[in-house]
């Protein structure tokens, strides 16, 4: 038994057999089909490179394919190594963190690729690695060429007007640029199947603006119908469930980083948003699917439809539609030192990091400013506040000096920090991202255009309300002494009960409108950024700052003690920027305008809020309205990025207990949405933790 598997609560849109599909995948019929690679590539070949390349030629040449009966779009990651990140066939990681450039490879045709590669190759001057690398690239997207072969053999063996349909496809693309709507899906999915086939987890990054002209040329000619386009989408969408129950435990079975964008301006200013914009919405809000995590980029001019469309598929739950404020995003883009143009073509890495798609190559180093705080309080007394928080941004201002120097390590000769051993190679996904061909250098050694290791704070919420307590109790109100105090926490309250729930019930912190508290995390938050921006760049590598725990409260809670503001050791506190759970007390709204009190222009890699609300706070026509002013305020108020969960913890709870009744009950981690059931007990507690809010 499913909680159930299509939303029946809407009137259909996807024709039955598009519906009967999607029930097949989130049913997990298909998983039985993923194998481990039964070849792998031989010791012999002489370069990471080579064997690599090799590798990937073996994949498109034995791995299993699969038809499936009704669909339109065909190809699969089929090799349980894709899907455990590794690159079958060889001993190599795979990537991720990234979205890569499938837009001018689905526009051009691996023709056109192809015929890049070849002229960059007549370059005399290049030296023997890097005509090396310029030839693996050659040999992957030849591959791509092998793979599509042999589905259109294997379609036209199964005959069937469906499957002939999809072997006429797969006749033309991706080689050449798509004819019609159709191919175009049919391209983008080819092209996106191969990389996760071989092992590669990229987002898909802006899927409205790569397909949306091919639709509106095929609607203007009357080929195809609004209707016939959805069924079309629909069945893309439903082949990123083929992985589904392959996780387990940990943080899920859905975090593969293939994360969609929809909506916004592009390079020159011009709003994207069109009909494949809301056919994807469609899908999302009939299909719940949650493996494409969907991030809408609005503005001030974005029409009340949008709005309204959001709401309504955020409404069924599963955090699958978060919003990014894209003025505030490209503004810090720019401030950082993007060109507008390219500021304006953001897309995030897989989760919500901002990067220019197809362009970066990314990575990220997080650490906990609440772990400096309790350092700095453990290894001296002080007489003031001023005197205790100068030398607390001295440590950070440490800390921050000491990643600059990984920084400058990362990305460099195919290593990354701290790693002796090589990372993966990168012939086939450093031919999607601009730059690698043309400096004959790869994803991993300084090819992309940008290069970027973002700094990530994670604790700041927690950090500002030690902060607030600390001084109120010793420096203003002076009911106990530093010491004392440490002494206290030392302990873990333990013996101080009385005081401790007269800290938490008096207490206002961040989270809650209080100008008082927030000016605290706006402190904190302005010293954390600028000591960031004195170093954009070491090195050729770009250092933008990010806000994020991603989880990570889960690994910090073992090292934290016990806190000023009531908390015991070992608690979980606040996740990225969000208020520490069980403190935000005045609602949605309040907690929204407390996190728009920091200047988010001055953060450039982003940095998300989530929201867990009721289901019953958006029932009806009420409930969407009232979801929309919520975003608008997000908005207009200055924030980056929202994603909102819409479910019930007494429903989480039960899914606890009775598993088998809950299969596709999704919920926002952080960057990506996860089938609750496959989370651990540890991340499933992370969910009910969280504050359930009221709108």
């Amino acid at each position: 038994m499913t909680d159930g598997l299509i939303n029946h609560t809407i009137k259909p849109r996807l024709g039955q057999d598009v519906r009967d599909l999607a029930e097949r995948y989130l049913s997990g019929e298909f998983l039985k089909d993923i194998r481990p690679a039964d070849f792998v590539v031989g010791e012999e070949e002489e370069s990471d490179n080579r064997r690599y390349a090799l590798a990937v030629k073996m994949i498109a040449e034995r791995a299993p394919l699969r038809l499936v009966q009704g669909e339109r779009i065909v190809g699969s990651a089929t090799l349980r190594e894709a899907l455990e990140h590794r690159t079958p066939a060889c001993p190599y990681p795979s990537t991720s963190h990234t979205t890569i450039g499938f837009g001018p490879v689905l526009d051009g045709g691996c023709r056109g690729l192809r015929e890049k590669l070849r002229q960059r190759l007549e370059d005399a001057s290049l030296d023997a690695a890097r005509r090396e690398l310029l030839e693996c690239m050659e040999t992957c997207l030849d591959a791509i060429g092998v793979w599509t072969k042999r589905h259109v053999a294997a379609l036209e063996e199964a005959g069937g007007e469906q499957f002939r349909a999809a072997a006429d496809c797969l006749r033309h693309v991706p080689e050449n640029p798509p004819r019609s709507f159709r191919e175009a899906v049919q391209s983008l999915w080819t092209l996106f199947c191969f990389q996760r086939l071989c092992g590669n987890w990229s987002g898909l990054g802006r899927l409205d603006e790569m397909l949306g002209p091919y639709l509106r040329r095929d609607l203007d000619a009357g080929t195809i119908t609004l209707n016939e386009a959805r069924d079309l989408l629909a069945c893309f969408w439903i082949k990123g469930v083929e992985w589904k129950g392959a996780g387990g435990g940990g943080s899920g079975d859905a975090q593969f980083y293939q994360n969609v964008i929809l909506g916004g301006v592009d390079r020159h200013g011009v709003e994207v948003a069109n009909e494949v914009t809301y056919l994807v919405l469609d899908v999302v809000e009939e299909t719940k699917i949650s493996d494409f995590p969907v991030a809408v980029r609005v503005n001030a001019q974005t029409p009340e439809r949008l709005w309204r469309r959001i709401a309504e598929a955020q409404k069924i739950g599963g955090g699958i539609v978060a919003i990014y404020n894209e003025e505030v995003a490209i503004r810090a883009l720019v401030r950082f030192g993007y060109e507008l143009g390219e500021a304006r073509q953001f897309s995030n890495d897989g989760c919500w990091e901002l990067i220019i798609q197809g362009k970066t190559a990314f990575s990220y180093i997080p650490f906990d400013m609440l772990a400096i705080l309790q350092e700095t309080l453990r290894q001296a007394s002080f007489e003031t506040f001023e005197e205790l928080y100068a030398a607390f941004l001295a440590k950070l201002m440490d800390a921050c000096v000491q990643q600059d120097r990984v920084a400058a390590e990362h990305f460099l000769n195919g290593r990354r920090h701290n790693q002796a051993e090589a990372v993966a190679p990168t012939p086939l996904l450093s031919m999607f991202v601009e730059g690698c061909v043309e400096r004959a250098r790869a994803y991993n050694d300084r090819g992309p255009r940008y290069s970027a290791v973002a700094m990530h704070a994670g604790g700041v919420p927690d950090t500002a309300n030690s902060l607030l307590a600390i001084k109120k109790l010793v420096f203003e109100e002076r009911l106990l002494t530093l010491p004392a105090l440490l002494g206290i926490l030392a302990k873990n309250w333990e013996g101080d009960e009385a005081l401790r729930a007269q800290v938490t019930e008096t207490l206002e912190l961040y989270g809650n409108d209080n100008d008082e508290a927030d000016a605290f995390a706006k402190m904190v938050y302005d010293d954390y950024v600028a000591i960031a921006a004195e170093t954009s760049e070491v090195d050729g590598v770009l250092r933008p700052a990010g806000l994020s725990t991603f989880g990570r409260e889960l690994a910090y809670a073992a090292s934290r003690g016990a806190t000023a503001f009531g908390k015991r050791a070992g608690e979980l506190l606040a996740t990225n920027f969000a208020p520490t759970p069980g403190t935000d007390r005045r609602g949605a709204t309040a907690v929204v305008k407390s996190f728009c009190k920091v200047d988010f222009e001055k953060l450039p890699n982003g940095c998300p809020l989530e929201l867990k609300l009721l289901p019953s706070d958006v029932k009806g026509e009420d409930g969407t309205a009232a979801l929309v002013g919520l975003m608008k305020t997000f908005v207009q108020l200055g924030g980056v990025y929202l994603h909102i969960d819409v479910v019930d913890n007494r429903t989480l709870q039960d899914a606890q207990l009775h598993p088998e009744l809950y299969q596709n009950l999704s919920v926002r981690i952080s960057g990506w949405s996860s089938r609750f059931v496959t989370l651990d007990k540890r991340w499933q507690d992370l969910v009910i933790n969280r504050t359930q809010q009221r709108l």
